[in-house]
């Protein structure tokens, strides 16, 4: 069995909501937060299969169309590919709206075991790692180990790790030889 690290995207990979980005739309509205391609780098050096799991009801609400999600998606995956040599192995989206009651949508863990099925991943020796809490109780249900990425050194929710950033959450499963 394969051990993975499953990712949100928003927030954990690119810049959301930020001085120079509100939403990603369009691929030239995404941007690495920094240190992204190198965290993805030690991670699959370390043989964890990589995945994105995101929710992106943009779609169900009409904000962009599966079409445009698929060129931002090919947009990443394609830079991380250049800069790093690095492959995601599959992007997983809900794109159903809010709250439409749906088994994919995060804090539900649908997306992290259609992988895990799919690429016979142990889900025992993976992670999940988000910058909300709705990634983490995905990661939860699903089974994971938990990283949460924010500045703040506690949460009132149940999380197994706080960093600040990909890159130091990667640093830290790198050395822990889980």
């Amino acid at each position: 069995m394969n051990k993975a690290v499953f990712l949100d995207r928003d927030g954990v990979i690119n810049e959301v909501k930020t001085k120079r980005v509100k939403f990603v739309n369009h691929p030239d509205q995404f941007h690495f937060l920094e240190k992204v391609p190198e965290a993805l780098k030690l991670l699959d050096q370390s043989g964890f299969k990589l995945f994105v799991v995101t929710n992106q009801g943009g779609v169900g609400l009409g904000y962009l169309s599966k079409q445009e999600l698929g060129k931002i998606h090919d947009y990443m995956m394609n830079e991380i590919q250049r800069l790093t040599g690095v492959e995601i192995e599959e992007v997983a989206c809900c794109i159903h709206k809010p709250h439409e009651g749906c088994t994919c949508r995060k804090p539900e863990p649908g997306m992290i075991n259609d992988l895990a099925k799919k690429y016979a991943i142990d889900i025992a020796k993976s992670y999940m790692i988000g910058d909300r809490v709705m990634d983490i109780e995905a990661g939860k249900k699903a089974g994971c180990q938990t990283v949460l990425i924010s500045n703040r050194p506690r949460v009132d929710f149940e999380v197994d790790f706080i960093y600040p950033s990909l890159y130091e959450a990667a640093t830290f499963i790198t050395k822990s030889g889980k």
